[in-house]
């Protein structure tokens, strides 16, 4: 949001277009934080070349533009930085970002997995907790926890590779 002396104009401006470069943003990076983030950047930047934007023909279209610049440069700079640790050896250890398309798949295979199998994947994979831990937490033998581990990884799988498939086959 403009300082409280930015014109009315420019406020209202920025009220309006906020939300909506946000939204834009959010599908094209897959993170609103990260959305909200460039929005507030597309607009600080037409906020110092006001006078100038606002007698575009269209100053939103422009916004839009330095936008999509914003996430396009972000995208590379982030490419670059993988190329780089790649070069060098060094280990990433950030989450790496995933589209929201395939998240949505692998919660849906997830769910379609028998609740113990989800579980244990959960506990294993997204936790990180060791064959040990997550015996003890299911109170189950380290060799179920390996065994019943490596059936849900092959059911997920498959339902990853053919949603059509079912969990039970």
């Amino acid at each position: 949001m403009p300082p409280s002396s930015a014109p009315p104009d420019l406020v209202r401006f920025c009220d309006e277009q906020f939300p909506r470069l946000v939204r834009m943003l959010d599908l094209l990076v897959g993170d609103v934080h990260v959305a909200e983030e460039l929005a507030q950047e597309a607009l600080v930047r037409a906020s110092s070349r006001w006078t100038t934007v606002r007698d575009l023909d269209a100053p939103v279209a422009w916004l839009r533009v330095v936008a999509r610049n914003l996430a396009t440069s972000r995208w590379r700079r982030l490419q670059a930085e993988r190329r780089a640790s790649a070069r060098h050896g060094a280990v990433d250890d950030r989450v790496e970002p995933t589209d929201v398309a395939t998240q949505q798949h692998v919660r849906d295979a997830l769910q379609r997995l028998k609740p113990a199998d989800r579980e244990v994947l959960v506990l294993r994979h997204h936790l990180g907790l060791s064959v040990e831990e997550t015996a003890a937490e299911l109170r189950l033998t380290e060799s179920a926890v390996k065994s019943r581990t490596a059936r849900a990884v092959m059911r997920l799988r498959v339902l990853l590779d053919d949603p059509k498939e079912t969990a039970d086959a």
